[in-house]
């Protein structure tokens, strides 16, 4: 911890004291970044720091319609990697209702723009992926 500064001492003189004591132990030595220039980054963003640090989190702030947007999109990307067609049929039903619920009650922000998928529609896109190959299994969930 930092001791507070001495009456009588000038505050900038207190503080090059401190900045020289840190270095001499050390606090400064492999921080990131250390030894590298500076991003060149030209533009202004009173923001930077905040998204840097939401990058560097891997975190992402969207309006609720455009992150379910992008969860659809990458729902549709899993089901048709899914290794069963009762896994397909799981994801399509979850992003389902996550879009009628958005439907219903949209928040604020830009529209949805999106429609619910058709489970018969993508089963039978995923199945041309694989080739035919559907890979039926006894109680996979395909009846309904």
């Amino acid at each position: 911890m930092t001791e507070r500064k001495p009456p009588g001492v000038p505050f900038e003189s207190w503080v090059e004291k401190e900045i020289r004591d840190a270095q001499a132990r050390g606090a400064f030595d492999r921080l990131p970044g250390a030894g590298k220039p500076l991003p060149d980054d030209t533009t202004y963003d009173e923001l930077w720091w905040v998204k840097r640090k939401l990058a560097r989190e891997g975190l992402s702030v969207l309006p609720p319609t455009l992150a379910l947007r992008k969860e659809a999109e990458d729902a549709l990307a899993a089901a048709h990697a899914a290794p069963s067609e009762a896994a397909v049929r799981r994801i399509v039903a979850d992003i389902n209702t996550k879009i009628l619920d958005m439907m219903v009650k949209p928040p604020p922000g830009p529209p949805l723009g999106l429609r619910r998928f058709d489970a018969e529609e993508v089963v039978a896109e995923w199945r041309a992926r694989r080739g035919g190959r559907e890979a039926r299994a006894a109680g996979d969930g395909s009846s309904g």
